[in-house]
């Protein structure tokens, strides 16, 4: 878990040290870039019960997928906070945030360079009086089957496998390279 932490800081600090403009307030220089932003932190929940996932559905150009939920972050939030709220925003259910467990990338294709951290979450329950806001082809949330999630189009694609691993408690990878739309996709 450590060599996983010292990869996000340095991923963190390359961020930081890319991004040439910081805020300037009582004498001390804020980490957070005014402009010239190069990467984007994606924060995605896992959370799984009674051996599913939870899911966003998204249609458009008449095809139809999923997403997991998850979101950026606002100023003075921790990424755990993101998360929780992000779930509860997309999803209208309160999850408590554990374990940071994958990363997966897009280099190429949008105007920065993606980064998606997916952190375990524990379902906690649902929030009746949430105000929803919900993705752009938004259509559903479902709850996909575990066991057979290599065969759902959920993406990014290399998360379906490691996914079913974690779940199942056998090995998986951590660190899941680059994905991109237009990929072919991972079904084993």
């Amino acid at each position: 878990c450590t060599i996983f932490s010292d990869m996000v800081c340095c991923l963190l600090s390359e961020w930081c040290v890319a991004t040439s403009f910081y805020q300037r307030s009582a004498n001390r220089v804020s980490l957070y870039p005014l402009f010239n932003l190069r990467n984007l932190l994606y924060l995605i929940a896992l959370i799984i019960k009674e051996g599913k996932m939870a899911a966003i559905k998204i249609r458009d150009a008449g095809e139809e997928w999923y997403i997991m939920p998850g979101g950026g972050q606002d100023a003075e939030e921790t990424l755990k906070e993101a998360v929780c709220r992000e779930v509860s925003e997309e999803l209208g259910i309160a999850v408590e945030c554990k374990d940071l467990l994958f990363v997966v990338e897009g280099v190429h294709g949008e105007a920065f360079h993606r980064v998606d951290l997916i952190f375990s979450c524990e379902y906690i329950g649902n929030m009746p009086d949430a105000v929803l806001h919900r993705d752009t082809n938004q259509v559903g949330i479902d709850w996909l089957d575990i066991s057979t999630l290599n065969l759902q189009p959920l993406y990014p694609s290399k998360l379906r496998r490691q996914i079913m691993n974690y779940y199942q408690g056998k090995p998986y990878k951590v660190y899941l390279g680059n994905e991109e739309a237009g990929d072919p996709e991972c079904l084993d």
